[in-house]
């Protein structure tokens, strides 16, 4: 252990000294003074000089092309009469922390690699409130539209990252875009995933997932500015090849957790593959300033399927019983397909917001096992609307609500103050198409499940000091009817209620002039009848000590620390990768244990890098590792390199 921990201060050391001789860092650009009205420029960096609508040209009148000349926003900001429009971000708060669950503050369940199967650990309330498909176990990884970037870009703009995972752990992102003219944006987004399986490959290329994703935007605005559209297509394919996880050495005497690349698992000849392609059309005209009328469509076709060669040792992982009659290979195959059109009007007036909408969902479920005769189909009806009073830059009130004909519906309200911010939602959703009905090879159900209820009301104080921010909170859940996946694996209801009390702490604390220490601590207190049918750890911390200062006559700017994540004992879901969900279980503690990663990201000019050393208290605790799902472990040690840059002409 101390020779590897040598090893990798001796190679920070050596990149620090090179970086010492890199290239001066370019100045910052300016905005443009030019700039349509209702546009608001945010720099969530504050790291390239101050934000200002100025001249694009420096001392010499020479254009210059940089952060703030390729802007991007969002389709929410334009239905809310808003628009936002955001810099490239060069900041390298958390840049360490590339893959999605560890961007999520480890807020999510994974099965120890990137890619695999994921769920939330703390509860969320759903977005949509009707039918889902409740396959959701890779939507971590899948760039939906709704969420996607839109540029407006002076120039030629391409972002580049790439990400070298220890255990050939890769992932690649590239982003592009340009304008046809100064009101007419197009570009595209290409990310994949190669990952290695960390437990038991049998070769170099033996990956337990592999992506390929995609998607293809463009916006216009018509030149007098009354007119927006914005389009935007998505595809990704999600391969995983399913281990099952370390077959328990209860099980299997010769088999041992934490050896890794040696481990015994379950599963060699089992894949699932997650295809995701959508379209999605906003458009809208403004008649005046108080009236515009908009128009979203959206389609969705999400086809997954699942297969495992029976004539192997793979069979023994799964239950002996063969519903659809596939003895020498299970094949399960699932089809969900949506369509939503939303047609409503809006605008602002004196200050407020407003919307009200119709929108209609169609949509059906659909597998090769269904019942002759049997259809999961659904059409809903929606009415809904928003109200946002901006009362100043620092208050706030909103509120918004939709209905779905009949019987479900959610209403949230939030109030935003320079020291308080408390939101109300309450909710009445649909269970899944999954959870209603799922014909597999070795799991069937027929439900009629009613939806499901929850009241949620969070509060956060703000309180800013000196050096010090602090953010106590406060989250109370209530939840009737919850619907879960039993110790069978079998969807379930609950027939009582859980009450959830959560409060959390968010610390930010300056130490001097170069070190920063960020802290998060949530405590879970779950009681009522259906308590046990929720499984999140009693307490969940992550801190960080860094630190934080340009360096070499800031030419390169650095951060540097440790980062150590934690949580209680807990009887964590496990994973069935047949119908991909996670379940209950009351045997395998997935136990308490500190993690502790050490590493440096630093930027040049506007090229950013990380280095990042995994577990380095491997070896050094009372248990050889830590689990992150039952029968699956957490990283060994292995360190990881990252490179984001930006070319803008």
């Amino acid at each position: 252990m101390n020779k590897r921990l040598l090893c990798f201060i001796f190679f920070i050391s050596i990149a620090s000294v090179q970086l010492a001789f890199a290239q001066r860092t370019v100045p910052p650009t300016r905005q443009n003074s030019n700039q349509q009205q209702n546009r608001e420029l945010v720099d969530p960096t504050e790291e390239e000089g101050t934000v200002g609508r100025k001249s694009l040209l420096d001392d010499s009148t020479r254009m210059v092309y940089g952060p703030k000349t390729s802007l991007y926003f969002y389709e929410k900001d334009i239905k809310r009469n808003n628009l936002i429009l955001y810099p490239q971000d060069t900041a390298l708060n958390n840049f360490h922390n590339y893959d999605p669950v560890a961007k999520s503050n480890w807020k999510y369940q994974d099965l120890g690699d990137i890619g695999s199967g994921t769920k939330p650990i703390f509860y969320e309330i759903p977005d949509v409130i009707g039918t889902r498909s409740g396959f959701s176990a890779y939507d971590l990884y899948y760039h939906a539209p709704e969420n996607n970037k839109y540029f407006d870009t002076k120039s030629p703009f391409t972002e580049m990252s790439a990400f070298f995972g220890g255990g050939q752990r890769n992932m690649l992102d590239i982003a592009f875009a340009r304008n046809i003219n100064p009101r007419w944006n197009v570009g595209f987004d290409f990310h994949t995933i190669r990952a290695r399986k960390t437990l038991n490959p049998v070769a170099r290329d033996d990956n337990m997932v592999v992506q390929n994703s995609y998607s293809l935007h463009t916006n216009y605005r018509s030149e007098n500015g009354k007119y927006w559209f914005l389009g935007n297509f998505s595809r990704m394919l999600h391969k995983v090849n399913e281990i099952g996880g370390i077959i328990p050495p209860d099980v299997d005497s010769t088999s041992v957790y934490f050896t890794y690349e040696d481990a015994k698992v379950w599963l060699s000849h089992t894949q699932a593959r997650d295809l995701r392609q959508e379209y999605r059309f906003y458009h809208e005209y403004s008649i005046r300033d108080e009236l515009q009328i908009y128009h979203i469509f959206d389609q969705k076709n999400k086809d997954l399927t699942f297969e495992a060669d029976l004539t192997t040792s793979d069979s023994l992982f799964y239950p002996s019983n063969r519903f659809n009659d596939q003895l020498d290979t299970t094949r399960n195959f699932s089809d969900f397909k949506e369509w939503g059109n939303e047609l409503g009007f809006k605008g602002s007036f004196k200050g407020f917001y407003y919307n009200a909408h119709a929108k209609f969902r169609a949509g059906r479920m659909k597998s090769t096992f269904y019942p002759e005769g049997e259809k999961n189909n659904f059409n809903e009806v929606y009415l809904g609307g928003e109200l946002i009073g901006k009362i100043s830059e620092k208050w706030s009130i909103s509120a918004d609500g939709e209905y779905l004909i009949p019987g479900a519906f959610r209403l949230h309200g939030l109030f935003i103050s320079p020291w308080l911010e408390v939101d109300y939602t309450k909710a009445v959703y649909k269970p899944t198409a999954m959870q209603q009905m799922y014909y597999g090879n070795h799991y069937q159900w027929d439900n009629d499940f009613d939806n499901v209820g929850v009241d949620q009301l969070r509060g956060v104080f703000k309180l800013d000091f000196k050096k010090i921010k602090l953010r106590p909170s406060l989250t109370i859940n209530r939840v009737n009817n919850y619907v879960y996946f039993n110790e069978k694996r079998i969807a379930e209801q609950s027939s009582g209620e859980a009450f959830m009390l959560i409060p959390g702490l968010k610390a930010n604390v300056r130490i001097g002039q170069k070190f920063q220490w960020d802290t998060e601590v949530i405590f879970t207190q779950i009681s009522g009848e259906s308590s046990n049918n929720f499984r999140i750890p009693k307490f969940y911390g992550n801190t960080k000590f860094y630190f934080d200062s340009p360096m070499f006559n800031e030419n390169v700017y650095v951060q540097m620390g440790v980062d150590i994540r934690y949580h209680s004992d807990y009887f964590a879901e496990a994973y069935v990768p047949s119908t991909q969900q996670f379940y209950l279980q009351n045997t395998f503690n997935v136990y308490a244990y500190p993690v502790v990663d050490v590493f440096l990201d630093f930027r040049i000019n506007r090229t950013r890098v990380l280095l990042k050393y995994n577990h380095l208290n491997s070896g050094l605790m009372k248990e050889e590792g830590y689990f992150v799902t039952p029968d699956y472990t957490g990283y060994k040690s292995f360190i990881d390199l990252g490179i984001t840059w930006f070319l803008f002409d």
